[in-house]
């Protein structure tokens, strides 16, 4: 059976993934300084991180409306069809892509789709695309796929280390107090994504290096990541990513680790140095 796997702009991919792969991007929409700037091919990070450096207001994204899902799905042309967007607590994009999927349904009552809540972003979204491939890819049916996906979402981890969590507070995706402890007493802190998506605090160090080594050094007293794939998403700094890909050669035991980079809303969030990981 033919298949595409349809991503929100916050999966970072790389270039060669979705050229190469069976993937379709829908792009959210990041507005800042008068500008609306679309993630998709034409987006330019440099651009982007400059705005954000001068101005005043946090950047604000638009999810993709039902219609974009919509053209995607017909651009598709296949016989199954599974999406992948940012968690549901941080983005509308899952809420439309399942108005989407209702309304294909109603047209196309025979269609195979599902909506993949990654629970996750950036980095934890391109596992869960990756693992669709891998799953339909040794001839499992559509059942199955999403069986085995929804079971790897359910036991993903998501780890992330910013410079400052200043857009995620403003754009309340986190708590005033985590962004005022970092501020006041100048630490790092190693966040997390809880099982539902939902952001916490998972520990703190006094710079991003120290923050990065707690990051690799929870990896490798978690048995669960042994054997899988490491994800790795940096905004605009691979020597971090680099970092964190040796220490955890060193210390775990992980199959592979892949590095990507940020997109235009990993950018938004993870802001100028931010590396956000999953496995």
């Amino acid at each position: 059976m033919s298949y595409k796997i349809i991503v929100d702009s916050c999966c970072d991919l790389t270039a060669s993934q979705l050229l190469q792969g069976p993937f379709l991007r829908v792009p959210l929409t990041i507005s800042l300084a008068g500008e609306d700037i679309v993630d998709d091919e034409t987006f330019d990070q440099t651009h982007l991180l400059l705005l954000m450096a001068e101005s005043p207001e946090a950047p604000k994204t638009a999810c993709p409306s039902p219609a974009a899902y919509l053209d995607a799905f017909t651009h598709a042309g296949c016989d199954d069809i599974y999406v992948v967007t940012l968690s549901a607590h941080l983005s509308g994009s899952h809420n439309a892509a399942v108005q989407a999927r209702a309304i294909w349904l109603e047209e196309h009552p025979d269609a195979h789709v599902y909506v993949f809540n990654s629970c996750s972003a950036a980095a934890g979204e391109v596992a869960v695309a990756l693992k669709i491939a891998q799953e339909a890819d040794s001839g499992a049916d559509f059942a199955a796929v999403v069986a085995a996906v929804d079971a790897y979402i359910a036991g993903m981890t998501t780890l992330f280390v910013l410079e400052n969590l200043d857009h995620l507070r403003k754009n309340g995706r986190l708590t005033g107090l985590a962004s005022m402890i970092t501020e006041t007493f100048r630490i790092k802190l190693l966040m997390g994504a809880t099982p539902e998506g939902e952001i916490k605090k998972v520990g703190q160090a006094l710079s991003v290096k120290q923050a990065l080594s707690r990051m690799v050094a929870h990896m490798a007293k978690d048995p669960g990541h042994i054997g899988k794939i490491l994800y790795l998403a940096h905004c605009n700094n691979p020597e971090r990513a680099f970092y964190v890909r040796e220490l955890a050669l060193k210390t775990c035991k992980f199959k592979d680790i892949l590095i990507s980079d940020a997109r235009g809303v990993t950018t938004v969030y993870a802001n100028n140095g931010g590396v956000v990981a999953a496995y």
